[in-house]
Order: structure tokens, then C-alpha cells, then sequence
């Protein structure tokens, strides 16, 4: 796997740093991107397999989240101490990916719509907060708020998706799913990585990561899953902040 020098903007300050991950249209074996996070207690290597797909690596442990077929072979990558599913969607939930991962001691940590998929998973609601393979991890709600179907119903309704906050020693990441910029993401403290998505039409456009991001104010922030949007747009939405 190849590792990637970040692109790096220091906004205003440089108190708001954003860093684009340029992965997103998945890649063959040994050509993903990678960043490595320099922690307190270690290295958090970063790889950005593509789409809403990413893998970290942090004290001799592995997390996939949303694995998918599509973009990786899974049997010639790392087994995964926890694997995290935001949602049901199929570029989200993939069980032959999972599966893939899986050995005898991987936790799952999923949500209800996902369950009935995925063997012995470890459901987690809306603002639920567990302990799993030594991570502490908490369940955000994903959902759109204006972003919606031609019949006027949301892409992800309230209460059905997660995004997760997982804490690497004292390194807390947030990865958001498939979501808009929801109250409960705006109120969120001391992230320090954020990955937020821009895949239009079904989660935000820059304006709206760039609303979230001066909200709560993330050290390093990576859009992903981002599909055709230009991630230069929420650089320049961006390029005046400065931390409260």
C-alpha cells in the first residue's frame, strides 16, 4: 500500500487544518492511499481504500469500516479486530466483505437495519456508547434532514444510521456515514480527525461540511465519500475560519 504525502491547507490561523483523501474511486491491491497520524500513545495509520470505505490500524489492531467488495479484495488485507457498519445501504453493508474480515475473534458493531444480514453483530442505536476490542466507541445519528427522495421522503431517516466516534488511546475519530450537518454533529467535542461526506445528492454539499466543521471545530478534517463533488470548494468555504 502506498503511502501518500497529505494535502494540507492550514485555514486562517492555522488552527483549522483540513486534509484531503483523494480515494474515491477505489484502487487495486497495494495502491491505496495512506496517512499516518502521529498520537500520544502511537502511530494511527490511516488507509483510504475508497468511496466510504476506510481501514485504521492502531496498536496492533485493525478497524474496517463499511468494507465493500467492490473496491478491495478483503481477503488479501488485514483481519479486523472491529468492524464498523454505518448503515444498510449495499455501497455501505457489504456481507461478503464483513465476512471476508471476519475471524474467529472480530466484533461487529452494526445497527438494527444491518442485523438481520450479518451474523452475531453488535447492535448499537443512536447515542449508544460501548467498549468493543479495547475501543471506545459511540453511535452518532446519520440522517438528511434536506436532502430527500423524489416522494419527499430523506435518502437516511432519523434513528436508522450511525456515524461513529472511536477513540484510538486518546485520539477521538470521527466518522459520520451517510449524513447532513444534524444538530448532533454540530454539538460534538474534541474530535480530532473527522471524515465527513459529500457524496451529492445523498449527504452534504461543502457549504454544509463546511457549517459542521466551524461547528465543532475538528483538528484535521477529511472529506470522503465525495463522489463528483470538488473538495477545493470546502477549502475555499473554509479558507476565512478561524477557532473560537
Amino acid at each position: 500500500m502506498a503511502k501518500r504525502k497529505r494535502v494540507l491547507w492550514v485555514l486562517s490561523a492555522g488552527m483549522l487544518v483540513a486534509a484531503v483523501a483523494l480515494a474515491q474511486g477505489g484502487a487495486g491491491e497495494g495502491k491505496f492511499q495512506m496517512d499516518t497520524i502521529a498520537t500520544k500513545a502511537g502511530e494511527l495509520k490511516i488507509t483510504f481504500i475508497g468511496h466510504a470505505t476506510l481501514m485504521f490500524d492502531y496498536g496492533g489492531k485493525v478497524v474496517h469500516v463499511d468494507p465493500w467488495s467492490k473496491l478491495a479484495d478483503y481477503a488479501k488485507l488485514p483481519k479486523a479486530d472491529l468492524v464498523l457498519v454505518t448503515h444498510e445501504h449495499q455501497d455501505h453493508l457489504d456481507p461478503k466483505a464483513v465476512a471476508a474480515v471476519r475471524n474467529e475473534n472480530t466484533k461487529v458493531v452494526l445497527t438494527k437495519a444491518c442485523a438481520d444480514k450479518v451474523p452475531d453483530g453488535i447492535m448499537m442505536k443512536n447515542g449508544d456508547v460501548q467498549t468493543v476490542q479495547g475501543f471506545k466507541v459511540e453511535a452518532i445519528p446519520a440522517y438528511n434532514i434536506v436532502q430527500k427522495r423524489p416522494d419527499g421522503q430523506p435518502f437516511h431517516p432519523k434513528g436508522v444510521g450511525n456515524g461513529y466516534v472511536v477513540t484510538f488511546g486518546a485520539t477521538r475519530v470521527y466518522v459520520a456515514g451517510d449524513t447532513e450537518n444534524t444538530p448532533e454533529m454540530k454539538k460534538l467535542e474534541k474530535i480530532d480527525i473527522a471524515f465527513l461526506p459529500m457524496n451529492l445528492p445523498y449527504t452534504m454539499t461543502p457549504a454544509m461540511v463546511a457549517d459542521a466543521a466551524k461547528a465543532f471545530q475538528p483538528k484535521i478534517l477529511y472529506p470522503y465519500h465525495y463522489g463528483e463533488t470538488d473538495p477545493n470548494e470546502l477549502v475555499n468555504l473554509l479558507k476565512d475560519s478561524k477557532k473560537k
